[in-house]
């Protein structure tokens, strides 16, 4: 199989920027950036292989995740800003792998029954309620969120999840193997 094409059409700074929720080496060489929408049949499906990329490449490898919730994934707002405000008692990851692994069971959910689902997410992971709510709500979140989705129809993104390897974006890989391929190649021509 030949290696994904990469589309000299679409990049990005390859920088990791502060407000960037951040897995594995911040300091490594090879950064990929994952645009994403909770609700997104397809970002669930790469979920766990990027999951698995992060634990099999380790400190060879930053993966960067940033929102790009769709117009009509009506929850994909709200998720996104609930991990963002796990992320600010340290538990972006586990919100955000909680969202992923529920997907089916609250994408078809009501908006009231979403604020409750969301909330006992919150509670299993052990969050301070009162905190999280209050930083669920604020508008420093929801200008965050915002400003990834804009960021990203900026440099002309259209679906998710959208990958950037380096900062050029990449053609989803069809399997784990062969997107290990891209990044271990990328890996190797960087050392």
């Amino acid at each position: 199989e030949k290696p994904a094409s990469t589309n000299s059409s679409a990049a990005i700074e390859n920088i990791i920027l502060a407000d960037d929720i951040v897995k594995g080496n911040k300091d490594a060489k090879i950064i990929l950036i994952e645009y994403s929408d909770f609700q997104c049949p397809a970002c669930a499906f790469y979920y766990p292989v990027v999951e698995k990329l992060s634990k099999e490449l380790g400190d060879k490898l930053a993966i960067v995740y940033r929102h790009f919730p769709l117009p009509n994934h009506q929850h994909a707002k709200p998720m996104a800003a609930s991990a963002e405000a796990a992320g600010r008692q340290g538990k972006f990851w586990e919100m955000h792998n909680m969202i992923f692994d529920n997907q089916k069971k609250w994408t078809t959910q009501s908006v009231m029954k979403e604020k409750k689902t969301i909330r006992e997410y919150a509670e299993s992971l052990e969050l301070n309620i009162e905190q999280f709510e209050k930083d669920f709500e604020s508008k420093e979140i929801k200008q965050k969120v915002e400003k990834h989705y804009q960021d990203g129809v900026r440099v002309g993104i259209n679906s998710t999840p959208t990958f950037f390897l380096n900062g050029k974006k990449i053609s989803n890989p069809r399997s784990y193997e062969e997107f290990k391929n891209i990044i271990t190649q990328a890996i190797n021509e960087s050392s």
